[in-house]
């Protein structure tokens, strides 16, 4: 478990360092890690909405990465996007356009097949597809986890893979607590987050080494 938890940790600053340096995606994680948390506590109570208010959230948190966070070279962390692209544990931008594109056209399929061979009732009124389409929204996004968790299993290791999915469900409340004030920083015009350059500094120069997991 110490070994999990210290990979954890260098994901998480991999992951703040390398894809959270704009203050407007910073804030816009800190609003969707609050959606997230709402809809964990809907999850149990009514999964199909749980469903919706999670893509909400999903969506408002790639709104920050996709178009607010610079994309170039990062002279910060002296590293390329492409790199920084090949080395990520989690989803990069090319995995998510195709979970994305799958979240898009998944209600199609209950245009074509209504009960979703079988799963569903048949003849469902405009309620019932609402809450289905939910329903599907909410197993994609589950089953997308522990896609990219298997993924990590086989090309990397448990350790890692296991840490990845501590992160992802933690990430509301970590979010939270790491990007509070986020949106005060960015009312007073703060576009780019400069405590990271020293974060990194410290973390290299004054302290052990950030270690990527292997």
């Amino acid at each position: 478990m110490a070994n999990i938890f210290a990979i954890l940790r260098a994901q998480r600053w991999d992951d703040y360092r390398y894809y959270h340096q704009s203050r407007v995606n910073q804030t816009l994680h800190f609003f969707s890690a609050i959606i997230f948390l709402y809809c964990y506590a809907m999850l149990f109570r009514d999964p199909a909405m749980a469903g919706f208010i999670g893509w909400f959230a999903m969506l408002t948190r790639q709104t920050g990465h996709f178009f607010f966070e610079p994309n170039g070279y990062d002279a910060v962390n002296k590293a390329t996007n492409e790199y920084k692209e090949e080395i990520k544990v989690g989803y990069n931008q090319r995995r998510k356009i195709v979970l994305l594109t799958v979240w898009a056209l998944s209600p199609f399929v209950l245009y074509f097949n209504p009960t979703l061979f079988g799963l569903f009732a048949p003849q469902p009124d405009r309620t019932d597809l609402f809450r289905h389409v939910g329903e599907i929204w909410l197993a994609i996004g589950i089953g997308g986890g522990l896609f990219r968790m298997t993924q990590l299993f086989i090309v990397k290791d448990a350790p890692t893979a296991l840490a990845w999915a501590l992160k992802v469900l933690t990430d509301p409340f970590h979010n939270v607590i790491l990007y509070y004030k986020s949106p005060f920083a960015l009312l007073r015009g703060e576009m780019i987050d400069p405590t990271i350059a020293a974060q990194l500094h410290w973390n290299e120069d004054e302290a052990e080494p950030v270690v990527r997991p292997s």
